[in-house]
């Protein structure tokens, strides 16, 4: 084999490798399992030390363990590497919101959205940081370009009917809650606040 060949595959080994360890990490996070999370994120970030990926790992990993210090830096090793990395914007939103930081918060959760509008998580932390300011004249904008490309998202559904009866455009939000039912007859929450949309309805028409 010659020396380019072998460099080549080399290359090919460590890239894959690096995307294993990532993988790896990523699973043992979703399950709470902080350090081995931990150890394959450390090890994806020896691997591929241009790739932001596994410091956003890091933070998040950091994050289940409240130690927002940590997080914080690794969520901006990330934005370092990659300028336009939804995930670490998103993890320094939390790490802010954490800190009752809400302007942060709101900041980074729009940046991770600009980046990736498709965000869940972005979403709905900054639905919650939305609530604690009351300012929720851009987060309408991004449910309804969430809600374009996954239109049988309850949760999403459900956060534009609060901020429909938070308008007092009660009909709108009739008809979203209506929409949520049909998808799951079972919703609870959709079924409760949908009485108190029809109460505030009918209280309408008496006077």
């Amino acid at each position: 084999m010659d020396i380019t060949r072998e460099n080549g595959v080399e290359g090919h080994d460590s890239t894959r490798h690096y995307e294993v360890l990532q993988e790896l990490g990523d699973c043992y996070n979703s399950v709470g399992n902080c350090i081995q999370a931990q150890r394959c994120y450390e090890k994806a970030a020896t691997m591929g030390p241009d790739e932001p990926a596994p410091y956003v790992g890091l933070g998040a990993v950091a994050l289940q363990k409240q130690q927002l210090e940590e997080a914080e830096t690794a969520f901006k090793v990330a934005r370092r590497l990659d300028n336009d990395c939804a995930g670490a914007y998103c993890g320094l939103a939390m790490v802010y919101q954490q800190r009752e930081d809400f302007a942060g918060a709101f900041e980074m959760y729009l940046k991770c959205l600009e980046l990736d509008r498709d965000n869940l998580a972005a979403l709905l932390g900054l639905f919650q940081t939305c609530c604690r300011t009351g300012s929720f004249s851009e987060f309408r904008h991004c449910l309804e370009a969430y809600l374009k490309l996954h239109q049988t998202d309850t949760a999403i559904m459900l956060c534009l009917a609060v901020l429909d009866i938070n308008d007092g455009q009660f009909n709108e939000a009739k008809k979203v809650l209506s929409d949520i039912l049909i998808l799951n007859p079972t919703h609870c929450e959709a079924a409760n606040l949908l009485e108190e949309v029809e109460y505030e309805l009918a209280q309408a028409e008496l006077t």
